[in-house]
């Protein structure tokens, strides 16, 4: 296995930590279950406490990041969960399955070992993203609308889907693309866009940072998005899924 992370996650535990809003977001999507599977787990940020979890992650970097406390984690991937049929309650997935390399296969896998439900925490590609996306890095969108998959793409595999927005704090504490959208200064320090994977995945940044510079420099970016700085959340396109299994 060579996963993604294993190449750009040296780091990711410092700038990716569970938000608490986002978390109970989550938490309620899961229900009042006892077991879950987190597929994709990374660091474990949204693994709850109050259920028994397993983690499931390829990366070997992303493993040895998971701090004393978090749950037991095995090494391996969403298209090869090694657990029974009906293993756990429900399988949890977050801002994981656009770093599958066969999501289809790895969304059947979910359904395969959840007995209630599968949880998604997601992008829509659908959505018209953010500022950041379509005024600096279009390539960017470009790319995340070809890497994640659609809501019907999803529900071909899962079945009807229960889908719940999730707007963004303005003061997000995780660490992924959309979480600065009302602080741009933040998409200028390396080590912010060192936890953030879009930024490794496209050739050369340097043309759109320059611009987000200067825009910022001169006031134009302020005068642009002066809407954003009375906002205190922000629909960019993240949504919750739930599928529904037959027990």
């Amino acid at each position: 296995m060579s996963p993604t992370y294993d190449k750009i996650g040296a780091r990711y535990s410092r700038q990716r930590r569970a938000d608490p809003r986002i978390a109970a977001v989550i938490r309620a999507a899961l229900g009042n279950v006892h077991t879950v599977v987190n597929v994709g787990a990374g660091t474990g940020s949204y693994e709850p406490r109050d259920i028994d979890v397993v983690g499931v992650e390829p990366s070997a970097v992303m493993l040895a990041q998971r701090p004393s406390h978090a749950a037991p984690a095995v090494r391996a991937t969403a298209e090869s969960l090694p657990f029974g049929d009906k293993s756990f309650d429900v399988a949890l997935a977050v801002l994981t399955i656009h770093h599958w390399g066969d999501q289809r296969r790895g969304l059947e896998e979910c359904a395969r070992v959840a007995r209630r439900r599968v949880v998604l925490f997601t992008w829509d590609p659908e959505s018209s993203g953010f500022w950041l996306m379509r005024e600096y890095f279009p390539e960017t969108l470009a790319l995340d609308r070809r890497i994640f998959p659609s809501m019907t793409d999803i529900a071909d595999v899962l079945g009807e889907l229960e889908i719940e927005p999730v707007p963004i704090p303005a003061d997000c504490i995780d660490g992924f693309l959309g979480s600065y959208w009302r602080r741009p200064r933040a998409y200028l320090d390396p080590a912010i866009r060192g936890g953030m994977s879009s930024f490794s995945l496209i050739p050369d940044p340097t043309v759109g940072l320059a611009r987000l510079d200067r825009d910022l420099e001169s006031g134009a970016w302020t005068e642009s998005h002066a809407d954003l700085l009375e906002t205190d959340a922000l629909d960019i396109g993240y949504r919750i899924l739930i599928a529904n299994r037959n027990a």
